[in-house]
C-alpha cells in the first residue's frame, strides 16, 4: 500500500495526453481482436460479426473507429440468455451476473468473472492509507443482492487486508414505495437500513472505512458523528452528487474523515474523482479507468460528435475488457466535458446528473 503524492491535481504534462491515447488505441485493437476472434470471442459479438460486410479485427484501429458499429442498444442487455456474453476463452469458468437498478423495467445484466476485482484493486491504489488504513474493516452501506457493489466493495476491503461487513438493502422496494406514493413506507425502510448500519458499527470497533451513497450517508450522519464512531474514510458513490452535497459532505458530514466520491456502475466499473482543489468550487469531476472504460460527452442529437470543453452533453460509455465489450452506449446521464489532468491525462466528466431529455422519470430511492 502506498500513499499518493499531495500534488495529485498537477497540470497535464506535454505528451501525456498523446501517450495515453496511444495506449488506449492499442488496447482497443487488442480487445476487438479478442471479442471477434473465433477461439476467444463472445457468442454475441461473433454472431454480430457474421452480419457485417467488414471484419472488425482488420478495420478497427483506434477508439474513433468504433463509431463504425451501430449504437449499442440498451435492450441487448435486458433478458437472456446471458451466456451469449461469455467469451469462448472463459467457457467453463465461474461467472457472476450483476444487474443494473431495474427502476425502468427489466434490469440490464452484465456477466463478470474477474473484472470487478480488477476494477476495485485499481481503485484501491488511489486511496490514502492514512484515511483507509490497511487492516481496518469496512462497512458497505449500499445496495446488495445482484448489484456489483456488493462483491466489489467486499473485494476492496479484502485487497486492503480488511473484512467487509454487509447489510440487507433492496433499493427496488424503495422505488416501488415511491411510485405508489407510499413515502412513509420508503422512509421507514431507510430507517430500517440505517438501524442495521448502526448495530454493525457499534458492535465492531475495527470498522474505519465506509462505502455508501449520498442519501444514506446523510441519513447515517443524522444519527451519529462519523468521527466519534471511528470512521476515518468514506468512499461515496452515486449519480446525483451535486456540488452542494459535496460541500456538505466535506464541511459537515465527514469532518475528521476523508471523503472520496466515485462514479461507478455495473457496465463501466469505477471512475475516480479529480483530487479536491478549492478552485473547482466543489464541482464533482470524474475520470474513467482508461483504457478499460472511456467516457465521452456527446451532442445528444449527434452522438458521434464530442462536445467542447466546458459544454454539457449526454454521456457515451465504451467498456473495453476481455470479459465485456460495449462500444458507444448512451447512458441515462448527462455531464460537462472537462480537460485532462496530470494524474488522469484524458477527458473527465463533471457534475453528472440524469439526462434531462429522457421521457421516463427515474426514481433513485435510497441511491
Amino acid at each position: 500500500m502506498t500513499t499518493l503524492s499531495p500534488d495529485r491535481a498537477a497540470p497535464v504534462a506535454p505528451g501525456q495526453v498523446r501517450e495515453a491515447r496511444e495506449r488506449l488505441d492499442a488496447w482497443v485493437r487488442e480487445v476487438v481482436a479478442w471479442h471477434f476472434g473465433p477461439q476467444t470471442g463472445s457468442p454475441f459479438w461473433l454472431d454480430y460479426a457474421r452480419r457485417l460486410d467488414w471484419d472488425p479485427r482488420t478495420e478497427i484501429h483506434a477508439l474513433d473507429d468504433l463509431r463504425r458499429f451501430e449504437p449499442f442498444q440498451d435492450e441487448w442487455l435486458r433478458g437472456g440468455p446471458v451466456s451469449r456474453w461469455v467469451p469462448m476463452a472463459y467457457k467453463g469458468k465461474p461467472v457472476h451476473v450483476f444487474e443494473t437498478g431495474g427502476s425502468t423495467g427489466v434490469p440490464r445484466s452484465r456477466i463478470d468473472i474477474e473484472d470487478f476485482r480488477i476494477d476495485y484493486s485499481m481503485f484501491s491504489a488511489t486511496l490514502n492509507d492514512a484515511a483507509f488504513p490497511p487492516g481496518s474493516d469496512w462497512l458497505a452501506l449500499g445496495p446488495t443482492g445482484p448489484r456489483r457493489l456488493r462483491l466489489a466493495g467486499e473485494h476492496l476491503a479484502q485487497v486492503r487486508r480488511g473484512i467487509c461487513f454487509l447489510l440487507d438493502l433492496d433499493p427496488r422496494w424503495v422505488v416501488k414505495c415511491l411510485k405508489r406514493g407510499a413515502v412513509d413506507s420508503a422512509q421507514a425502510y431507510t430507517v430500517h437500513v440505517i438501524d442495521q448500519a448502526l448495530t454493525i458499527i457499534r458492535a465492531h470497533p475495527n470498522i474505519r472505512c465506509l462505502i455508501t451513497t449520498p442519501r444514506l450517508l446523510e441519513a447515517l450522519c443524522q444519527k451519529i458523528s462519523l468521527h466519534h464512531a471511528g470512521i476515518t474514510g468514506v468512499f461515496c458513490c452515486g449519480t446525483q452528487m451535486t456540488p452542494e452535497f459535496h460541500r456538505l459532505a466535506r464541511e459537515e458530514l465527514c469532518v475528521g474523515a476523508e471523503f472520496v466520491p466515485a462514479y461507478g456502475n455495473t457496465l463501466m466499473g469505477l471512475a475516480c474523482h479529480k483530487p479536491f482543489v478549492p478552485e473547482d468550487q466543489y464541482s464533482i469531476i470524474y475520470h474513467p479507468p482508461l483504457p478499460r472504460a472511456v467516457l465521452e460527452v456527446v451532442d445528444p442529437d449527434r452522438p458521434e460528435r464530442v462536445v467542447g470543453y466546458g459544454q454539457r452533453g449526454r454521456i457515451k460509455l465504451t467498456t473495453l475488457t476481455r470479459e465485456f465489450f460495449m462500444p458507444g452506449f448512451l447512458e441515462r446521464d448527462e455531464a460537462t466535458r472537462t480537460p485532462p489532468i496530470g494524474l488522469y491525462p484524458w477527458d473527465g466528466v463533471g457534475d453528472v446528473k440524469p439526462f434531462s431529455r429522457l421521457n421516463a422519470h427515474v426514481l433513485e430511492g435510497v441511491h
